[in-house]
């Protein structure tokens, strides 16, 4: 699995969220995930996830680093199985950083306030996932904690570890999987 940090900003405004939207803005076609910092604004037309939807929750941030992770042979059930092992990568990469995160599902939580946004869907070509952790606290529609708050300053290279760690995974799955002999009775 490749994975690249795009360094110039970019602004998340759910549309980034589609089918080969990597690949035709990073030349990347194939499973990839791809991190950014920008402004998050997901008005209720963009957004994925239908009970925030139905909650009128639209998804706002100043500064949040973005995770976008595409595959092309998973089904919507293992997409959401990645997503929150991609989740618990992330607390494992912070608490190697000396910080406490909680993790409940697919959120990230410090000091009782929420830190991160994801959500996982399906293409007619791919599945997806979006996750993002605030930056800054700024901007959210409600009171939310940041990468700021944890003392993290170096937020490109939190990415790439981030997502080393991922990719990391990944291939250990696939090579657990290889690796097997199948049984039969």
């Amino acid at each position: 699995m490749k994975n690249l940090f795009v360094k110039r900003e970019i602004e998340y405004t759910g549309k980034e969220l589609s089918p080969h939207w990597i690949y035709k803005n990073f030349g990347i076609c194939e499973d990839c995930i791809v991190a950014f910092i920008g402004k998050v604004r997901v008005g209720l037309e963009e957004m994925v996830d239908i009970e925030d939807v139905i909650n009128v929750e639209p998804i706002s941030s100043d500064k949040m680093l973005n995770f976008i992770i595409e595959c092309f042979d998973c089904s919507l059930s293992e997409m959401v199985y990645r997503q929150r092992l991609f989740v618990a990568v992330i607390k494992e990469t912070l608490e190697k950083y000396g910080k406490t995160v909680l993790r409940d599902g697919d959120d990230l939580f410090y000091d009782g306030k929420k830190l991160s946004v994801s959500i996982a869907t399906k293409s007619l070509t791919s599945t997806l996932i979006h996750t993002a952790l605030n930056i800054v606290s700024e901007g959210a529609p409600i009171e939310v904690s940041s990468l700021f708050d944890l003392g993290i300053d170096n937020v490109d290279i939190l990415a790439q570890d981030i997502m080393n760690a991922y990719c990391k995974e990944v291939e250990s799955i696939y090579l657990a999987k290889c690796k097997v002999r199948g049984v039969v009775e």
